[in-house]
């Protein structure tokens, strides 16, 4: 009977996540506002007060915080405003997972993803092209059910995208080399045999270190986006683990969306970009009411083809 019990509860709470479904928000009223009006006026004002210059080339990827947005909402505005008044017609993301572990990775094969602002699309094609392609990528409905990271960058595509797009949201537990390899070939295979000149853009989600005291953390978080800077994964897992092992207080991760970001990166370079542009770091500590004792680090960044070296 327990058991009985335990599968009609996994049932129900699959059932918002399966092929056809409208995932519903998991983060709305926690992470940013639920209201509509008051989402998009705090959106509007991060991207009022963010200024973007300098950023040569076409954007291929941007690499964006994924917080609740009293913290890292200013920091993510740069990110997007980027891209702000360009169209994209699939935007892929990928985050990682805060609630479940998996081999591979779970791409999200429901409908859309509902948020305060409306629906955004799932571009099914392309995610069951990636699924083909992927031996190790599947749908893993439970992954997606709470998760946040991919969630809280849609309000602010809805805001600053010209005209409609669709997603391909992909959440990651396994940030080995092999496993970031494994997706990168499969997104680029993918990216590569699109039909029609589909304009896509790439996104991953992460924050950078977790849980430092606050002087600790900008000079772990400058490491670390230097080491972006090279646009190099192994210079980024080096220095990952150099972070990692030096004795840090209190140092969970120097990047949460580790896997994530590897695998834009190599995709993205692969795709023709060659140049990265770190726009914007400040961490929770920066924020009026933050505890500078532990803080959690952010960054926003553009990565661009044709615009040479940054």
């Amino acid at each position: 009977m327990r058991y009985l019990a335990y599968a009609l509860a996994l049932i129900a709470l699959t059932a918002g996540t399966s092929a056809g479904q409208i995932r519903e928000p998991a983060a709305a009223g926690a992470f940013y506002p639920s209201d509509p009006a008051e989402l998009k006026s705090m959106i509007e004002g991060f991207l009022e007060k963010a200024e973007v210059k300098g950023v040569k080339g076409e954007p291929v990827a941007l690499i964006a915080p994924h917080a609740g947005y009293i913290y890292s909402g200013a920091v993510a505005a740069y990110a997007f405003k980027a891209i702000e008044g360009r169209s994209f017609d699939d935007v892929i993301i990928i985050g990682p997972s805060h609630h479940a572990s998996f081999p591979g990775a779970s791409v999200y094969r429901g409908e859309g993803y509902r948020t305060p602002l409306g629906v955004v699309k799932v571009d099914l094609e392309l995610v069951g092209k990636l699924i083909e392609l992927g031996k190790s990528i599947s749908f893993r409905p439970y992954a997606h059910l709470r998760e946040h990271c991919i969630e809280v960058e849609l309000p602010f595509l809805q805001t600053v995208l010209k005209g409609e797009f669709k997603i391909v949201p992909i959440l990651m537990s396994d940030f080995s080399p092999e496993n970031c390899s494994k997706l990168s070939a499969a997104l680029v295979k993918l990216l590569k045999g699109v039909e029609g000149g589909r304009k896509v853009l790439l996104i991953a989600s992460s924050d950078m270190s977790h849980y430092p005291a606050y002087r600790d953390a900008v000079r772990v978080d400058r490491a670390t986006i230097e080491a972006v800077k090279t646009l190099d994964p192994e210079r980024i897992r080096e220095n990952d683990r150099k972070q990692l092992s030096s004795g840090v207080p209190n140092l969970f991760c120097t990047l949460c969306g580790l896997g994530p970001v590897l695998v834009v990166i190599e995709t993205a370079k692969k795709l023709g970009a060659d140049s990265v542009y770190v726009l914007k770091y400040a961490n929770s500590g920066d924020v009026p009411f933050g505890d500078k004792r532990q803080v959690v680090g952010y960054m926003a960044a553009v990565i661009c083809k044709g615009g040479g070296k940054d």
